[in-house]
């Protein structure tokens, strides 16, 4: 039985500098990741757990080895093949948090099909366009996505099959679980796919414009996130790893599926709805996940539970990544757990590529450092490199040699792909700066500084200051249009259990924010909010909050 590792084992990395200097990484011309990673698993370790599958009160509903999701997965690349699925069509895969996401994910990557994850919270409307934009040729969805498909599915000329998992909401479904009954276990359509054949493809967030579609390859971004999981989450055999994602975000790829299997490590998932914070302590304690990862958006409710209850010290590391995690909510919980908060910057569009390690000192609201085998620098609109402490573009190195795990470009959009490469790097489209000893923050999305009275202000460095107040659970800072000063700053806040908001909370928090940081910073205006608009992913819609603010008035 493999050893359980704990919070005294040995960093994977003990030497940053080292690591970087020495880290290699290589692309055989040649690869598919279940040929060439999970069937390797279910032949060395078929017998030990790969996936532990949760219910929505974390019990459990599954447990499959890599042997059985191996198997799992040859099942559904025969289905497919018989279905008249080739190598390179789209398969939209719009699935909760279910053993059968991994099955379908599994089986269209074993045969070069080009699996589109969806999250279940998108609309018709949203389908539709997922659907027709890729032109993709099969969807696989549970009873409530389907009941959506069909309001849609006769502007769907592409959509050659419809498979569901659970009952048929109407003709022209096909049950997962008979075609898998009826499908063989062999290998047998498993195709070679090359190292830059299409493996994936994630749509953005969305928060300013319509999701583009983001291409991952076989190789790049199959084995890239090795490095996702092999510094940044630590993992080794033995590991039981959750990250608490939905399976149509790109983070699902990466702390669900890629890295931590390539690593040893087992997943958990959990099927679960609006997140309740006592039960997610609850089943990591019950369980005994070793390793954790999630948003800062639950975190920040994480350290308003009791975090002495119940017993976590099976835990060993923990991860957030999705938007910079707020200084206080690091000191709270590590004071609490007694483990940092290791946080991690990285996009749809890449694998972790910034972050904060065991083996380096955290900085509470930096992003980290450079993972190995990236080079993520501050640069200008050109993208050259800009001085330290001056606030830039957070851009990564592209040439004259492109890094393992970038993406290959946006799907069917040339022009999109051309406009975020600038000189040698890639855009990410955030800003931030880097300081003397080389840690990148995080200012804020380039379409979100705030200009006012000619400073440029970025809203994480407010929201931080907020939510250091003992009475702000979160808090977002837009720009609001002011004749006088171009923008107030404007900050919508959701207050703690047990305070109401009022004239004077709202001064008493503005003065808070001029103390903590520099007195032009403040929010001049104070909405106080039950909730906060949301991407699928998690992240604040900014320019939501700033359409709300067109005649708004002062709280």
């Amino acid at each position: 039985m493999t050893e359980v590792p704990t919070r005294t084992s040995v960093p994977n990395m003990v030497d940053y500098a080292a690591e970087r200097a020495a880290f290699r990484i290589a692309i055989p011309p040649v690869f598919n990741y279940v040929q060439d990673v999970l069937e390797p698993l279910a032949q060395s370790r078929g017998g030990e757990l790969g996936l532990l599958s949760l219910g929505p009160s974390g019990e459990v509903v599954g447990e499959h080895t890599f042997a059985e999701l191996a198997q799992a997965s040859r099942r559904v690349a025969n289905l497919l093949t018989g279905l008249g699925v080739e190598k390179g069509d789209r398969i939209f895969v719009m699935l909760p948090r279910i053993p059968e996401w991994y099955f379908v994910v599994l089986g269209a990557i074993r045969i070069g099909a080009v699996p589109m994850p969806a999250t279940s919270q998108l609309t018709p409307r949203d389908i539709a366009y997922r659907i027709s934009r890729a032109q993709a040729k099969v969807a696989v969805t549970d009873t409530a996505g389907a009941a959506k498909l069909d309001q849609v599915r006769g502007e769907l000329p592409s959509l050659g099959e419809a498979i569901v998992v659970g009952e048929q909401p109407s003709a022209g479904w096909r049950p997962l679980d008979r075609l898998m009954e009826q499908a063989s276990s062999s290998p047998g359509s498993s195709r070679e796919t090359a190292a830059d054949d299409p493996m994936l493809i994630y749509f953005t967030s969305g928060t300013v414009a319509h999701p583009k579609m983001v291409l991952h390859t076989q190789a790049s971004y199959g084995i890239g996130h090795r490095i996702t999981a092999r510094y940044w989450h630590d993992l080794r055999p033995g590991d039981l790893h959750w990250t608490v994602s939905d399976t149509g975000w790109a983070k699902a790829a990466w702390g669900k599926l890629f890295g931590q299997w390539a690593e040893g490590a087992a997943v958990v998932q959990m099927n679960m709805g609006k997140p309740d914070p006592d039960l997610i302590l609850d089943v990591i304690a019950r369980h005994g996940v070793t390793t954790f990862c999630a948003p800062p958006t639950l975190y920040r409710s994480l350290v308003l539970t009791d975090l002495r209850r119940p017993d976590l010290s099976g835990l060993r590391h923990c991860t957030a990544a999705g938007e910079p995690l707020n200084p206080e909510v690091i000191r709270v919980w590590q004071e609490a757990v007694g483990l940092p908060v290791y946080d991690g910057y990285g996009q749809t569009e890449t694998i972790n590529v910034v972050a904060n390690y065991r083996c380096l000192p955290v900085r509470p609201g930096s992003m980290g450092k450079p993972v190995p085998g990236f080079e993520v620098d501050i640069v200008d609109d050109q993208g050259n490199p800009v001085a330290d402490e001056v606030e830039g573009n957070i851009g990564v190195r592209a040439h004259p040699e492109r890094p393992c795990g970038l993406f290959a470009g946006y799907y069917r959009d040339e022009e999109a792909t051309r406009a975020a490469f600038r000189g040698d790097f890639y855009l990410t489209g955030d800003r931030g700066r880097r300081d003397q000893d080389g840690y990148l923050w995080f200012s804020s999305r380039s379409d979100d500084v705030i200009t006012s009275s000619a400073y440029r202000i970025g809203p994480f460095e407010v929201e931080s200051a907020l939510v250091e107040h003992r009475a702000v659970a979160e808090a977002a800072v837009v720009g609001k249009p002011d004749p006088l000063r171009t923008q107030l700053v404007t900050a919508f806040v959701i207050l703690a259990p047990g305070y109401e908001g009022s004239e004077q909370l709202a001064r008493e928090l503005q003065d808070h924010v001029k103390r903590v940081t520099a007195p032009y910073k403040y929010p001049r205006e104070i909405h106080f909010v039950t909730e906060l608009p949301k991407t699928v992913s998690g992240k604040i819609r900014r320019s939501e909050l700033r359409e709300t603010l067109q005649g708004g008035s002062e709280s």
